[in-house]
């Protein structure tokens, strides 16, 4: 299992914030897993394991906290 989490305009456009949900048999990377979840195209998307920015191409183990944050602005 892994502790998924999205914010902001991700957050809205799924309909949820936080999700436990299951990590299959096989590996897999932060950017299949976010395939997976059908939320879109993941340009612009910054990616967190384990509260660490990681690229797509990083593995995920069970346990991981996978968090999916839109881009940013601000002044």
């Amino acid at each position: 299992m892994l502790r998924v989490f999205l914010f902001a305009s991700l957050r809205d456009r799924a309909g949820w914030a936080e999700r436990m949900l299951p990590l299959g048999s096989e590996r897999t990377t932060a950017g299949q897993f976010w395939e997976q979840l059908q939320l879109g195209p993941l340009q612009g998307i910054s990616i967190a394991v384990n509260q660490q920015l990681v690229d797509a191409d990083q593995l995920l183990n069970a346990g991981d906290e996978l968090a999916f944050l839109p881009p940013f602005t601000g002044g």
